[in-house]
């Protein structure tokens, strides 16, 4: 049987360094699997999954979290019998709904082959101070839906983050576990604990993404010779836009991360080769973070997320100068 968790948190709460963190630590007797589903159809973390010793599947471009996401129960139904693993970790986009894809892995169907332990929601404490989040119906219902909650980025709080964190704890926790790390730092065995938390969430007033494209079980890849590329998607009150480059092109890193801290949008992410590595670029509202890879990306990536109106043409442009070649 596997041991199955979902690992949920809203948009760049951290839960691909908690994943990178985990797979650091999986022991090597067992066969781990990660379902991954991202906002955007760029498959940012895929590629930085890619090397973790896990099985990795990729759902882009929409949210597996509703009652009809079919791409779900394939990519499901895909690892469960091709790898038969030992333990699945599920990250869904950080606008999913966790309640339809809850009910599913509790469905019958699924009871004899996955034992759904405990789900673990990251909180970063600024996003309290955010109205446009802590409004946002999948944020509430993620934390909502938690039985253990990982207070994230703790390294970042001040104290009026902490002030607000203790009020909200004070008000929703209700006696569940809370634990500040940071870097995603968490211990394994917290994934073996019991799924306790049975309160029944509302039915989201879910929207499905609008995508550009048809959508696969696989992020965007290139083809015939094609240098690069461009895909967007829209839905629940976001867009992103994102860029694909072929292995041949590299980019200048310097100007590439003043480029990302002035993009002026609330989430950048991406995987990008320079002549110096590969960079990891991560950024919430321009506090952009940068890390150098120590394997080489196959392509670059990257992927903004957006509240608002962007033009995405002028950004498009100033990113094709930084190419080197």
């Amino acid at each position: 049987m596997t041991r199955v968790n979902l690992i949920t948190g809203f948009l760049g709460s951290g839960k691909t360094t908690l994943l990178r963190h985990l797979l650091a630590g999986k022991p090597e007797q067992e066969k781990w699997a990660v379902l991954v589903n991202e906002f955007g159809e760029i498959g940012i973390d895929g590629a930085l999954l890619r090397d973790s010793g896990a099985v990795l599947k990729e759902i882009p471009g929409g949210c597996m979290c509703c009652v009809n996401g079919l791409p779900m129960q394939v990519g499901l139904n895909m690892l469960l019998k091709q790898n038969r693993p030992d333990r699945l970790l599920i990250e869904p986009t950080g606008l999913g709904h966790p309640r339809q894809l809850l009910e599913m892995l509790n469905a019958p169907v699924y009871q004899p082959h996955l034992q759904l332990n405990a789900t673990l929601t990251l909180l970063d404490a600024r996003q309290l101070a955010d109205p446009h989040v802590t409004a946002n119906e999948n944020f509430r219902d993620q934390l909502a839906a938690a039985d253990i909650i990982i207070g994230n980025k703790s390294d970042g709080w001040n104290d009026d983050d902490r002030q607000r964190l203790q009020q909200w704890q004070d008000a929703t926790l209700n006696g569940r576990p809370f634990i500040a790390t940071r870097f995603g730092a968490i211990d394994p065995a917290l994934l073996d604990l019991p799924r306790t938390n049975r309160q029944t969430l509302p039915q989201p007033a879910h929207h499905h993404a609008h995508l550009k494209r048809d959508s696969g079980l696989a992020a965007l890849r290139l083809e015939g010779g094609t240098r690069w590329r461009r895909a967007l998607n829209e839905g629940q009150g976001y867009v992103a836009c994102g860029w694909i480059f072929d292995g041949a092109t590299l980019f200048d890193g310097e100007a590439l991360l003043a480029w990302a801290r002035l993009a002026s949008v609330e989430r950048i992410k991406g995987v990008l080769r320079t002549p110096d590595g590969s960079l990891r670029i991560n950024g919430q509202k321009g506090d952009v973070h940068v890390e150098t890879l120590t394997a080489a990306a196959p392509d670059s990536r990257i992927e903004l997320i957006h509240s608002q109106p962007v033009d995405w043409n002028r950004l498009q442009s100033q990113l094709l100068r930084l190419r080197l070649n």
